[in-house]
């Protein structure tokens, strides 16, 4: 690298980094940013099941895709490896936090202070929408979506608050097809297309319909000069004598069989350094480089959360004459509406922990899979199919017309037609506390146990949604052994008025570090609520403007 000091290095490009990234490029800083994992441009995400193995992030064995699954105690938590973060992989959900939802007390026995209000972030909320192109699920869509029609069915016959939500996709107008291109001025040079309702969202867009950060803030900011660094997996960072920080990376071949200690190594140095690795990866990188910060930090690490993530599933779902009803998940994005459980916060009549229920889906080769494994079902189909097959070879009708048998086998496939998963997330106790263990690995002491009350809620309005629906409700089977998976994973570096409360400011500067910043989910003090993409966006926007007066007074160097 030619250009080796910056006015600012940002680690990640995530809903943090990107935001910051831009922000900062068009205050007319030098910007490096730093992303470990690799560009994933229209038609590369995987679909068969070689490549999809080979979509994970573990660079020792030579894996350095999108996924990256943490295991902990009591929790597994799956984070993103790639150039744009989270938005390659996120179901395009965009919500902001609801305004009595930032507590500032303890509340229901956890502590939980937000120094910052919904007034402070409106404004950023209203700049992050616009940039990355945000609208409602259209209604001429939804029309034609069975789960989001079914969904609000169920909800309305429940009593239950329902309303379709806002995405960040580009979808067709009404009238016109969907698919249609879109102009290929972006990062990638590759055309886009309208959003083609195939549920792929999770999977990565091979259509480029998601309005992800690669298409929005990273384009723009490249446009601008942003130095854009894949494959540089941060290890190390510590302050200069001079001011500022250097940082250290390893550079990952990634067609390498793996073999991250021999990498090379390199250094860069900058005035400002923006932490934006996600809840478990900058608080991994806060905790390993701690000592060299000289700063009292008592707080690293606390307040960790899932966000309330829990996942349920109505099954063999069915109309009131008893035939199975058509859900069809695979039609749609992955997500298209929720349900609202209302918090004690609200006040009213509202009990408990508040917490937000979205239909979901799933791609469609899942269904192939999902029926397969199933197929022990449908023998007397099979044999049916054979019988009939056997049965005109001895027949001398002589019909050689195998379409309505070929239709008789593949028919039916209730399980997963009529199924629909919903994905339950709000405000569980953010009690746990990220640590490192004997041999520098990250490790969490986060447990259902205390937010039992706000999870049985969340399900037993899932059960209410599967019985309006005529269905059966199914758990996650890891939830038998109280064990959850989030996608959420918030705290780590919560932000505080004063560093007895938190390890960043109310503009995501580290306490006792001028010029170190954390802008990404584990900033947050307590879980969001609804989906956090947005308002790790928003609190970005808003700590940018810190780091862009730390330039121009010359407070760093």
């Amino acid at each position: 690298m030619a250009d080796t000091h910056f006015d600012a290095v940002v680690v990640g490009s995530g809903f943090g980094g990107s935001v910051m990234a831009y922000r900062l490029v068009q205050a007319g800083l030098r910007v490096c940013l730093l992303e470990r994992g690799k560009a994933f441009p229209p038609g590369s995400f995987p679909r068969a099941p070689y490549a999809l193995s080979k979509n994970f992030w573990d660079p020792k064995q030579g894996l350095f895709g999108m996924y990256h699954l943490w295991q902990f105690k009591h929790l597994n938590a799956l984070a993103a490896s790639g150039l744009g973060g989270g938005s390659l992989i996120y179901a395009n959900v965009l919500i902001r936090k609801d305004e009595k939802w930032f507590v500032h007390d303890h509340h229901e026995g956890a502590y939980e202070h937000w120094p910052v209000t919904r007034k402070d972030l409106d404004p950023h909320y209203d700049e992050v929408e616009r940039h990355i192109g945000v609208e409602v699920y259209p209604n001429h869509l939804a029309q034609i979506t069975p789960k989001t029609l079914q969904y609000a069915d169920a909800a309305k016959r429940a009593g239950l608050d329902h309303a379709c939500l806002p995405l960040a996709v580009a979808f067709s107008k009404e009238g016109h097809p969907n698919g249609e291109p879109i102009n290929a001025n972006n990062l990638h040079g590759q055309t886009r297309s309208t959003c083609r309702l195939c549920g792929e969202c999770d999977a990565g867009c091979n259509y480029g319909s998601k309005n992800s950060l690669d298409f929005t803030y990273l384009s723009e900011a490249k446009r601008l000069g942003l130095h854009i660094v894949t494959g540089a997996d941060v290890r190390s960072f510590d302050r200069r004598t001079a001011g500022g920080f250097n940082v250290e990376y390893v550079q990952h071949n990634f067609a390498s069989d793996g073999t991250p200690d021999s990498a090379p190594r390199t250094t860069i140095s900058c005035g400002q350094l923006i932490l934006s690795a996600g809840a478990m990866g900058s608080t991994h990188l806060m905790l390993r480089n701690k000592a060299t910060l000289k700063a009292e930090l008592p707080k690293l690490g606390s307040q960790f959360c899932g966000n309330g993530d829990i996942l349920g599933m109505a099954v063999r779902t069915k109309t009131v004459d008893g035939k199975s009803r058509l859900i069809d998940p695979n039609r749609g994005p992955v997500i298209t509406s929720r349900v609202r459980l209302p918090d004690a916060l609200d006040g009213g009549n509202a009990k408990g922990r508040g917490a937000y229920i979205e239909d979901a889906g799933f791609p469609a080769f899942l269904s192939w899979v999902t029926e397969s494994y199933a197929s022990v079902t449908k023998l007397e189909r099979i044999f049916g199919f054979w019988w009939r097959i056997i049965k005109g070879k001895l027949s001398k009708s002589g019909d050689t017309d195998l379409s309505a048998e070929i239709a008789a086998l593949l028919g039916g496939n209730d399980l997963t037609m009529s199924a629909l998963p919903m994905l339950g997330m709000g405000r569980d106790l953010p009690d746990g506390k990220l640590l490192l263990n004997d041999k520098a690995q990250l490790e969490s002491t986060w447990s259902a146990e205390t937010s039992l009350a706000y999870f049985d809620r969340v399900r037993d309005h899932m059960k209410i949604l599967a019985r309006e629906m005529g269905g059966r409700f199914v758990e996650n089977p890891i939830w038998l052994f109280k064990r959850l998976i989030t996608v959420h994973a918030l705290g780590g570096c919560p932000m505080g008025r004063h560093k007895d409360e938190g390890v960043v400011d109310d503009h995501g500067e580290v306490f006792g570090t001028p010029g170190l910043f954390v802008a990404d989910g584990s900033v947050m003090p307590g879980p969001v609520g609804p989906n956090p993409s947005l308002t790790i966006a928003a609190l970005a926007n808003r700590f940018a403007d810190r780091v862009i007066e730390n330039h121009k007074i010359g407070a760093v160097t």
